[in-house]
């Protein structure tokens, strides 16, 4: 049965007992779970309902021996040399990038930065600030209630941030109105860090944190180290979203709510796949391996461009799901991620009428924030509906 599960490390993979090195990261594939690595077992890497590579171990001379099955034809590794070589791509897939092989990461236990990402200007003269953050954390959720630990100043403590955390970078999380006098002053984001350091954002109107939208396209991996800057780049506009029902919702542990998002766009940018890890028609099976296992190495951060829409506990402290099962809208760039920042992601198909329906479940009493996301794969919207949770 296919499972959304966690792999193995990269030592195990191989069928290696001990290493000299340290392991990296453990990373999230769908995968088929043969349970422990034996002679004969296989798996299935698959990105959507598309098996990319099958691969069948076992053993010869002593030395550890994949067969890698792909688009029906297969090649092997049982040389050492190749043992070697296809360790070195295992460990580099599962670090994700070439950058965080010499720099520790984290499944957990990690703190969260606040980020000022910059100011727009509004046409009655006042001025908006975007803030986002980075949790360390590659799967820690982190949850920081509104009081001294999250606050912003000066003035109310409660400026809409955040209290729920999703993993790594999060980008343009949410917005703060200031007047048009506002001036030289500043707003400052602050956050207690699990590790007790105090971590601060400084919300300026410089001319240096001006956001336009290339700016953010740009940061976000739309343009891709500048190779992608058309003209569909350049005049794309943020889609629109229309929640259908209350902003405000009453519900019991327990009982399903229905969500309703429509979103229009103006079907900018053009679709793009990412730069470094898309399948070609022509490659050979060979190729798509490499392809496959080949780390992320970028200056920049990038993405497949592609339309999709996607909630997210916004604050709030219990567990809540999504079905159907939500993408992700932080910026996973480690290999079979349901992320756009992620190689091999597809965008899922547009619903018609652009009518975007999910139910979601709530499993704790409480007060919680959900936010939609709407992304075009170069600028994003976002909706909120507050949800109260009774007892049964």
């Amino acid at each position: 049965m296919l499972t959304h599960i966690k792999c193995y490390g990269a030592s195990e993979l191989l069928g290696v007992q001990q290493l000299s090195v340290q392991q990296p990261s453990i990373q999230q594939l769908n995968i088929q779970q043969p349970g422990i690595q034996q002679p004969g077992i296989q798996q299935q890497f698959r990105f959507g309902s598309k098996i990319i590579m099958q691969k069948k171990f076992s053993r010869v001379n002593n030395y550890s021996r994949w067969v890698y099955s792909i688009t029906g034809k297969s090649f092997n590794a049982t040389h050492p040399l190749r043992l070697i070589f296809s360790f070195l791509f295992l460990l580099s897939f599962a670090c994700g990038n070439a950058s965080a092989q010499s720099r520790p990461s984290y499944d957990g236990g990690k703190g969260t930065a606040p980020v000022y990402e910059g100011w727009t200007a509004n046409d009655d003269g006042s001025f908006t600030m975007l803030f986002g953050y980075m949790n360390e954390n590659w799967e820690e959720e982190l949850d920081v209630p509104i009081g001294p630990n999250n606050f912003f100043s000066p003035g109310q403590a409660d400026q809409g941030q955040p209290t729920h955390f999703l993993p790594r970078r999060n980008r343009y999380v949410f917005k703060l109105r200031v007047p048009a006098d506002f001036g030289n002053e500043e707003m400052v984001w602050t956050l207690l860090t699990k590790e007790g350091v105090t971590q601060q954002a400084y919300g300026s109107l410089r001319k240096d944190y001006t956001l336009r939208p290339i700016t953010m396209m740009s940061e976000g991996g739309t343009v891709g180290g500048g190779s992608h800057n058309g003209e569909d780049v350049q005049t794309n506009k943020p889609p629109v979203i229309t929640l259908q029902g209350s902003e405000v919702r009453t519900v019991k542990v327990g009982e399903p709510l229905q969500l309703v998002a429509i979103v229009e766009d103006d079907d900018k940018p053009l679709p793009r796949e990412y730069r470094l890890g898309a399948f070609s028609e022509d490659d050979t099976p060979q190729e798509r391996f490499e392809k496959a296992m080949r780390a992320p190495i970028r200056g920049t951060v990038d993405r497949v461009v592609g339309m999709y829409f996607a909630w997210h506990v916004y604050q709030g402290e219990g567990e809540v799901t999504f079905d159907p099962p939500q993408g992700k809208t932080w910026e996973d760039t480690r290999a079979f991620q349901n992320s756009p920042w992620s190689p091999f992601w597809q965008p899922p198909e547009l619903p018609e009428d652009g009518r975007w329906v999910t139910t979601s479940t709530f499993y704790q009493p409480g007060t919680y924030v959900l936010q939609g996301r709407a992304d075009d794969g170069g600028l994003v919207s976002d909706v909120e509906v507050t949800v109260h949770v009774e007892a049964r």
